[in-house]
C-alpha cells in the first residue's frame, strides 16, 4: 500500500535542502537517509533521501541530485509516498494508519449512529476524522482520546463522546447560555498547569497520526 509520509515545503538555504511537513509517526523509518520515495505527481520522482536534520523544530531533507535552492524550490508541495505492508500495524496500540480508519462506522458512547469515516484531515495542531452523515452532510471529529475514546478495528467502528455542539449546533447554543449563567467555563488542573500529556492520540501520518493513503 502506498501512503503519504510527507509534503515538501519551501527551500532552506542555498544547498538544496527543503523543509518537510511530516505525516508519519515513524519519520526515522520512512524518511531516513537512503529511503527511496515515490511522489505525487509521479513525474517528480522517485526521490532518494541523501540526508536529514532537525532545525528549529522542523525536519530538513536533502535529496540526491538536488544541489541548489532553485532545484529545491521546484519540489515545493510535492507529496512523498512510501510503500507500506498493509498487514503491518504501528507498535503503539494508540496509533493508527489512515487506511485502518477509513470506512469505520462511527457511533456515540450510547450507540447512536453518527456516520462513517470518509477521510482523515491532518492539520498542524491535530488530526480530524471527516465523518459522512447518513443525510449526506459531514462532521469533523477531533481525533483525540477525550472525543474518540475507542477504536475497535475488529468491529470496524469508532466510538465517540462528542462535546455539546459538535454534532448539533443547537446543543452548543444551550451549553453557551448555561456558561453565561454560571459565570464561565471550568478548567481542569491539567489545563491550568499547561499539562496536556495523554490528551492527543497518535497515528501514522508521520505526524499527527497515520500515514495518509495516496
Amino acid at each position: 500500500m502506498q501512503l503519504v509520509v510527507a509534503r515538501i515545503g519551501r527551500a532552506h538555504g542555498i544547498k538544496g535542502e527543503v523543509t518537510v511537513e511530516v505525516r508519519t509517526d515513524e519519520p526515522e523509518l520512512r524518511l531516513g537517509p537512503g529511503a527511496v520515495l515515490a511522489t505525487e505527481p509521479a513525474s517528480a520522482g522517485p526521490l532518494t533521501i541523501e540526508s536529514g536534520r532537525v532545525h528549529s523544530g522542523r525536519l530538513l531533507l536533502r535529496f540526491e541530485g538536488v544541489r541548489d535552492r532553485n532545484a529545491a524550490e521546484a519540489l515545493r508541495n510535492i507529496l512523498l509516498i512510501a510503500e507500506v505492508d498493509p498487514e503491518v500495524l504501528p507498535e503503539d496500540p494508540e496509533e493508527f494508519y489512515d487506511h485502518q480508519l477509513i470506512d469505520l462506522d462511527v457511533v456515540t458512547v450510547d450507540g447512536t449512529e453518527v456516520g462513517r469515516i470518509s477521510e482523515i484531515s491532518h492539520l498542524p495542531y491535530q488530526d480530524l476524522l471527516v465523518v459522512k452523515r447518513p443525510d449526506g452532510g459531514e462532521v469533523m471529529i477531533p481525533f483525540v482520546s477525550e472525543v474518540v475514546p475507542e477504536i475497535d478495528l475488529e468491529e470496524q467502528r469508532a466510538v465517540i463522546d462528542p462535546p455539546p455542539g459538535l454534532l448539533d449546533e443547537a446543543e452548543a447554543e444551550i451549553a453557551g447560555s448555561r456558561k453565561d449563567e454560571t459565570g464561565g467555563d471550568r478548567k481542569s488542573a491539567a489545563a491550568d498547569s499547561g499539562d496536556t500529556t495523554g490528551h492527543d492520540r497518535k497515528g501514522d501520518t508521520a505526524g499527527g497520526r497515520e500515514d495518509e493513503p495516496s
